[in-house]
């Protein structure tokens, strides 16, 4: 599967309470939940993702509390995936249960500026900068966990295989 998009870009750090700030987890509706996504970083977020967007951020992306609901809210703005240097384990893993597809590769992370038009071949991992016409070689996922993302999510993909 290949994806392309414009690029959102953040720095180090990117914690849950800024993916999702604590103050709109009482809301149950994932759509008005998501529409507080990164506002506290990026208060135009919202107003400018399109449908396929990327982000792209440098190290530990996803640190902080282990809510699922910091990549739902991504998911659910139709970010296509998000490249980081790194990522914190358990939002890592909270992105493969709800279906995010995510790749870690410092070297894209560095280069890849905000705006730029990236490709994403989830197949090979290569990441494609269109804009700048430079590659990056990321790990691709096994194809188990390819077909977790593709089927929407883990419990998805439990459900469609008859678990």
């Amino acid at each position: 599967m290949v994806v392309k998009g414009s690029v959102f870009k953040y720095g180090d750090n990117v914690d849950t309470d800024v993916i999702i700030p604590a103050r709109y987890l009482n809301i149950a509706d994932v759509k008005e939940l998501s529409s507080h996504a990164m506002e506290d970083i990026d208060a135009d977020f919202v107003k400018n993702v399109n449908d396929g967007d990327i982000i792209v951020a440098t190290r530990n992306f996803g640190c902080g509390s282990s809510r699922e609901h910091a990549p739902l809210v991504i998911k659910e703005n139709n970010v296509s995936c998000v490249i980081a240097s790194s990522f914190a384990r358990i939002f890592y893993r909270n992105a493969i249960n709800i279906g995010l597809p995510i790749l870690e590769c410092e070297a894209a992370a560095n280069a890849i500026e905000a705006g730029d038009i990236v490709s994403v071949d989830f197949d090979t991992g290569i990441i494609t900068n269109e804009t700048k016409n430079e590659q990056y070689k990321a790990a691709a996922f096994p194809p188990f966990i390819q077909s977790i993302i593709a089927d929407g999510g883990l419990l998805k993909s439990l459900k469609k295989r008859g678990f």
